[in-house]
């Protein structure tokens, strides 16, 4: 099971984010591949406490079924589900800017989270509740291959 914990798995996931481009085209939902880039930039900066978006805060409420199938179902993620507010770059996320320092503040991001103590991870996820420094790894894994997958990457 592939996690953000592994070397090898980062790398993978580090090459894909620089095959997408600007003009990169969408299969599925809003996101361009410039607004993509800020949504998981957001992402990761909230789960590391960089960001806290704005909204109401994670619940902590165990939701056990939930998180295993965000976490460890065998299949892909479902298309269309909305983002909270606070990382969607339609909403209240941050805006594209230059592409090449959006993409950057994404891998920093990843390898951050990668790296980082699990004192220094949010405590909890805001739909699949209380959350382990191996599931952040796992949720990072998934959410950033979800979207790489929506631009063909």
């Amino acid at each position: 099971m592939k996690t953000l914990a592994q070397d090898r798995t980062l790398a993978e996931l580090v090459t894909r984010l620089r095959t997408v481009t600007p003009d990169s085209a969408r299969r599925w939902g809003t996101l361009t591949a410039s607004e993509m880039l800020c949504h998981l930039g957001d992402a990761s900066d909230s789960v590391l406490g960089i960001r806290v978006p704005p909204g109401p805060p994670a619940s902590g409420r165990r939701r056990t079924l939930l998180k295993w199938f965000i976490l460890y179902a065998p299949v892909p993620w479902p298309r269309g589900v909305p983002t909270r507010p606070g990382v969607d770059p339609h909403r209240d996320g941050t805006r594209p800017g230059d592409f090449a320092e959006d993409l950057a503040r994404v891998i920093r991001g990843l390898e951050a989270l990668a790296h980082a103590p699990a004192t220094n991870l949010s405590r909890c996820h805001f739909m699949a509740g209380p959350m382990s420094r191996g599931d952040w790894h796992r949720w990072a894994y998934k959410h950033v291959d979800h979207h790489l997958r929506q631009f063909g990457a």
